[in-house]
């Protein structure tokens, strides 16, 4: 197939993500020989330029020199295929091809080859193949907006995307989802404005949409007031239930059509691969009667041919939507762990762990919408509100009589997405004209490895101010003692799967000795969760462990308990005196 010059684009806009300036020099003259290519090229030798780069930057084809990670290989190129909208990647290492080919490319690589392997022309073949590939893929999506403006329908072209989506699926052992979008009141439409006015309809309607799906999902118009889009890659409910979310978003938008402000609504049915067919036919049949069953509600509207996917995935749109509103509402709570020095077995600190009084469901546990709100990216903004939160509680607890107490607050990993994370926590802290030391942060191993150049400035930054930094879930990730290295941490925790295995593992024994003299050399304190017992307490006691938390002393409670908690903690240190 011969690319018209308007789909065609004259210069390869090229990425080169390499640590070696001259291996990029090497790698843009084997492909300023070729006369078919003019290298638009750009060197990035640093994660942090890759990360904005790939935001504010379009390239056609990314060359990835797998050297160049943040300490994963799949970890890091699946944030390169995912930030940069499934740009291809060809990858290339040192290791023959048939060794690291296939785990690559199934890692979500275009293509791969061995460095040692490398010549002109088999460099400029696999880069030209993957540039050639994607202005293909920009050519369809053209095309396939042409038809729905024209009113083109194709059934035919539709099944075999259908049929190529689902052996890629089956091959690869992922889920896929069939949405069928029905209109309503279309004649009503093509009535008032006529046919062509009410194709303009369509044609804007699915533009919207395809702005808002990923790359990898297909959109097409499978009759005159229907549309159907292709899913692939689909995980768990929360996936689907995010494409509902902005299907929903995109119909609650006026459209305009003849001048004319109109507002539409649509039923959309929902099947999925294997759960309703492993056919195309089997799919579109499905996904057509769950669409008449959506018929039955007024407005926008979806179901699922599968009953429990609908219900799973109604309950996570829905507990997204409260929790949304949740802030304004003054529904989220802190409650606060008391961590006990095993010296004097006073509270030395707090752990600030939320919670969601939700007005109909009541008190709503972490582990139920946390996930959500680390999926809708609603985590961020309600992380700095329980900063503010305990900075608030912090000032507090010295004006009751309780100085020194330290408040420990979680940081989510999404929170490191935030450009402005360092600005915001410095402003939260500025109006609250707290004393920093008391402020310490809680950060996972997961939370850094999305960006840990970008993670370590930021830390580094706040460090400065004051504030500390603790290792949470400490001996459950797998670059914990070389984080331990790079980064301003004052304290550990282990984790409390470690410590409810006392007495039943000496497995655990080990790992928890290991772990306090590790941190002990290195200065850092070391704090315990999920003390439960006496057993646990004694263990943790008699190889120096600095602080326990845990339900031996106190569960969580709400900040009026803890102050009684404190309270009475004082009380009965004077009685000793």
């Amino acid at each position: 197939m011969t690319l018209s010059p308007d789909t065609r684009n004259d210069r390869l806009r090229l990425l080169v993500l390499t640590p070696e300036y001259v291996d990029f020099l090497w790698y843009r003259a084997m492909l300023s020989r070729d006369p078919e290519i003019d290298p638009d090229a750009t060197w990035c030798p640093d994660l942090i330029d890759c990360d904005d780069l790939i935001r504010n930057a379009s390239f056609d084809v990314i060359v990835w020199d797998c050297v160049f990670h943040g300490g994963s290989e799949s970890g890091f190129l699946q944030y390169l295929t995912v930030s940069s909208e499934d740009k291809p990647v060809l990858a290339l290492s040192a290791s023959p091809c048939e060794e690291k080919g296939p785990e690559l490319v199934a890692a979500g690589a275009a293509d791969y080859l061995c460095r040692q392997a490398i010549d002109g022309w088999s460099f400029c073949r696999a880069v030209k193949c993957l540039w050639y590939r994607e202005q293909l893929s920009a050519s369809a999506h053209g095309q396939l907006g042409r038809e729905v403006a024209t009113g083109f329908i194709n059934r035919d072209l539709f099944f075999d995307r259908l049929q190529q989506a689902l052996l890629r699926a089956e091959r690869a052992g992922h889920r896929l989802a069939l949405l069928h979008l029905n209109l309503d009141d279309f004649r009503n439409i093509n009535e008032t404005f006529g046919y062509q006015k009410s194709d303009q309809l369509m044609f804007r309607l699915a533009e919207r949409l395809r702005h808002k799906l990923r790359r990898v999902d297909s959109l097409m118009r499978i009759g005159g007031d229907e549309l159907a889009i292709i899913v692939e890659k689909v995980e768990d409910s929360l996936d689907i239930s995010q494409i509902i979310r902005k299907v929903v978003e995109a119909l609650d938008e006026p459209l305009t059509v003849d001048g004319q402000s109109l507002v539409v609504s649509a039923s959309l049915g929902v099947a999925t691969y294997p759960e309703a067919g492993d056919s195309p036919e089997e799919l579109l049949r499905r996904a057509n009667r769950a669409m008449f069953e959506a018929k039955r509600d007024p407005g926008t509207s979806y179901r699922f041919y599968d009953r429990q996917l609908h219900i799973s995935a109604g309950y996570q749109l829905r507990l997204e939507a409260d929790l949304r509103n949740a802030i304004r509402r003054k529904e989220l709570e802190l409650y606060y762990q008391p961590r006990i020095d095993l010296a004097t077995e006073e509270a030395r600190g707090v752990e600030c762990l939320l919670r969601w009084n939700h007005p109909e469901r009541g008190i709503v546990g972490p582990e139920e919408f946390i996930p959500v709100a680390e999926r809708s990216g609603l985590i961020v903004p309600i992380g700095y509100w329980v900063i503010e939160q305990a900075c608030k509680r912090l000032q507090e607890s010295a004006e009751l009589g309780f100085p020194g107490l330290v408040f420990a607050v979680n940081l989510s990993f999404r929170q490191f997405h935030d450009r402005k994370m360092t600005e915001t926590i410095f402003r939260i802290i500025f109006n609250a004209n707290v004393d920093t030391s008391l402020l310490e942060l809680e950060l996972t191993e997961s939370a850094m490895m999305h960006d840990p150049d970008y993670a370590q400035r930021c830390l580094r930054e706040l460090n400065q101010l004051g504030i500390s930094f603790a290792l949470d879930d400490f001996g459950t990730g797998f670059s914990s003692l070389s984080n331990l290295q790079h980064l301003p941490i004052s304290l550990v925790k282990i984790d409390k799967s470690f410590v409810q295995e006392l007495g039943n593992s000496a497995d655990a024994e080990h790992i928890i000795r290991a772990i306090i003299s590790l941190a002990h050399s290195l200065q850092m304190s070391v704090v315990a969760e999920g003390v439960e017992t006496k057993g646990q307490l004694d263990f943790l006691r008699q190889y120096h462990c600095d602080e326990i938390q845990g339900y031996y002393f106190a569960r969580p409670m709400p900040w009026n308990d803890l102050v009684q908690f404190l309270t009475r903690q004082n009380q009965s240190a004077c009685l000793q005196k």
